[in-house]
């Protein structure tokens, strides 16, 4: 009987290719069948133990080759359809929805995530309780990194169909999302990967073809050890390589909404320090140039006219583009701290560009020079920076 119902279930198990159903088998055999029925009637259905063990671990081999399969095709070769790329419109029309950091498997949030992030997460949640703790562990992280490749690859497409900063923010968000879900599997995603190494053999071919040694003497030992490969092994943590990911996302961002905001601020301080360490050493010479003679505020580009002209530009960048992009960060990313955490960096810069050109004009301009400029103060200005928060 044993035999007849391993040999009836066998064909249906290997040709199963739905992860939902074979997830099912494993639970109902696991928990219904060898847990519950065979502990209440363990003597009159002891014979059936071995046969069952045997159907679940066939069960667990086919799980294991369909998630490999499923990550593969459905993760790591995923094609983009366009309204998978449509960002951040796609956000627009679901904006308020729920913190990606409380989600479920039941929320709308899902529907503004790049579906390959969905498939992994509901892929994973479904094997976890399926499989042993070291075969799920091996495809968590197979999983992990197609998913990460999969989401940089299309952060570049949104970057080329909406705007370097969309796609920056797609891939932060994304990337935040995965490290958030995958943290509750508490598992570890280093892989140790081993492979021969035979390119120290060269040398020793070389010397085989210039007869100064025989392939065929094995009397030296130390011979023999040489031409044996080499065993190179290599660690990768795909949660790091993750995180690697996201701070470098995070730190070009952040650098980019710097530049945006007070690039020609900052290129004025410098090119001003450079004019102040000009005329400083040339004082020293008797032929002195004539526009180097002048001081700071007498240069063509450092005019009191000019740096207000400077000032005005900065403070509407702040008032408009750094309003807009705010409002970008925001809806892209959900969470209050995680706004906060990204915007601080921005913040402190700004503030860090306007205190070099205080300090400069109060070096180089007059009281009323400077009062006329209109250059706003350190504290009204983390003011109006904390206003767009």
């Amino acid at each position: 009987m044993s035999t007849y119902l391993y040999d009836t279930l066998r064909p249906k198990i290997i040709h199963e290719a739905k992860l939902d159903s074979l997830c099912e088998l494993v639970g109902i055999l696991k928990v219904e069948v060898i847990g519950e029925q065979l502990s209440k009637r363990s003597e009159s259905l002891a014979g059936l133990r071995p046969t069952l063990l045997r159907i679940l671990e066939d069960i667990h081999e086919r799980l294991t080759f369909r998630a490999r399969t499923y990550i593969q095709d459905e993760v790591g070769k995923y094609s983009p359809l366009d309204e998978d790329l449509d960002y951040p419109a796609k956000l627009e029309q679901t904006s308020g929805a729920v913190s990606e950091a409380t989600v479920d498997v039941n929320s709308d949030v899902f529907k503004t995530w790049y579906p390959p992030l969905e498939k992994t997460l509901s892929c994973l949640s479904k094997l976890c309780n399926c499989l042993e703790p070291t075969v799920f562990t091996g495809l968590a992280q197979i999983a992990v990194e197609a998913c990460s490749k999969s989401i940089q690859n299309a952060s570049k497409l949104v970057a080329k169909r909406s705007s370097p900063m969309d796609g920056q923010l797609f891939l932060i968000k994304h990337l935040l999302v995965l490290r958030e879900q995958i943290a509750p599997f508490d598992i570890k995603f280093s892989v140790t990967h081993k492979e021969l190494d035979f390119s120290h053999l060269l040398e020793h071919l070389r010397r085989i073809l210039r007869g100064q040694t025989s392939v065929f003497d094995w009397s030296n030992s130390a011979l023999a050890k040489t031409l044996s490969p080499r065993v190179l092994e290599s660690q990768i943590d795909t949660k790091k390589e993750l995180e690697k990911s996201l701070k470098a996302t995070c730190e070009e961002f952040i650098m980019s909404v710097t530049k945006m905001v007070v690039e020609s601020m900052l290129s004025f301080v410098t090119k001003a320090t450079a004019v102040k360490v000009a005329l400083s050493s040339s004082s020293q010479d008797q032929k002195v140039d004539s526009v180097l003679a002048k001081p700071l505020k007498s240069q063509a580009f450092a005019t009191p006219d000019k740096v207000t002209e400077l000032i005005q530009k900065v403070n509407t960048c702040i008032q408009q583009d750094l309003a807009s992009v705010m409002a970008k960060i925001k809806l892209y990313l959900n969470n209050p701290s995680t706004q906060m955490i990204l915007f601080k960096p921005i913040k402190t810069n700004i503030v860090e560009a306007h205190v070099q050109l205080q300090s400069l004009m109060r070096s180089e301009y007059s009281d009323e020079e400077i009062e006329t400029i209109g250059l706003i103060s350190i504290p009204d200005l983390q003011a109006q920076l904390d206003k767009l928060v």
